[in-house]
């Protein structure tokens, strides 16, 4: 299966990036409102404390705004974080340490795409579709669980499948280099997230992912690619 890859080169310190885990160790919940509707992540620091902190650190930046869901791979993940903006994509390019994994990739968990190499998480994320364990062991730290509106999640537009080179959905480096213009003009139904802000409760009582999807052996795992025009099966 394919790995949610990433398409950045990332050094693990400097401006805009993260690389220790400084906020409180409390839970939290960022709301996601989108194209397709609304849902709800909670966040736990213990879980994966780099990442939950670097997280809450682009939320409260709003680099999350106006981002496409570019990579929705139906049984598999929805992969998101590369900005509309370029200039944003800079400014955040930086990479942070990586967690220890404590849990399992299951259905509703937020986690960081990445490299193939170690330290390469920076700004996206994907959400899963269905059992991704497989990735635990490839250093996949999830740090949040979507408890409201998986149902929302489910829907996003899956229709452009995946990117270069396992197919012809958006290309990575373009997003980086050229934003949500490449993507209003090619890609034109992908669905994008509105705001992301955090809150103080959900609206319901929240419960986790239930009715685990289908799983697919054709995708890759969400990655970073190493090189940012060129999206590789192992890395975006």
């Amino acid at each position: 299966m394919d790995r949610p890859a990433t398409s950045q080169s990332n050094s693990s310190s400097g401006a805009g990036g993260s690389s220790a885990y400084g906020e409180s160790a409390e839970t939290f919940l960022v709301k996601f409102e989108t194209s397709r509707g609304d849902f709800v992540v909670e966040i736990h620091p213990d879980w994966a404390p780099n990442g939950a902190s670097h997280f809450r650190e682009l939320v409260e930046n709003k680099f999350y705004d106006d981002c496409r869901f570019f990579r929705v791979v139906s049984g598999f993940m929805a992969q998101f974080g590369i900005n509309g903006d370029p200039a944003m994509n800079k400014t955040w390019g930086d990479s942070i340490q990586d967690d220890k994994v404590i849990e399992s990739n299951s259905r509703g968990m937020l986690t960081y795409a990445q490299t193939g190499m170690p330290n390469s998480r920076s700004t996206q994320l994907f959400i899963s579709y269905g059992d991704n364990s497989f990735l635990d062991g490839q250093r996949f730290a999830p740090f949040g669980r979507v408890v409201e509106g998986m149902a929302v999640v489910d829907q996003l537009y899956a229709g452009y499948g995946d990117g270069p080179p396992m197919g012809n959905g958006p290309d990575q480096g373009r997003i980086e280099s050229e934003g949500n213009r490449y993507l209003l003009k090619d890609f034109p139904k992908l669905d994008y997230i509105k705001t992301a802000r955090i809150i103080e409760a959900v609206g319901a009582e929240a419960e986790p992912a239930s009715e685990p999807a289908k799983e697919t052996s054709a995708a890759e795992p969400p990655a970073e690619s190493e090189q940012p025009a060129e999206a590789t099966p192992a890395a975006e």
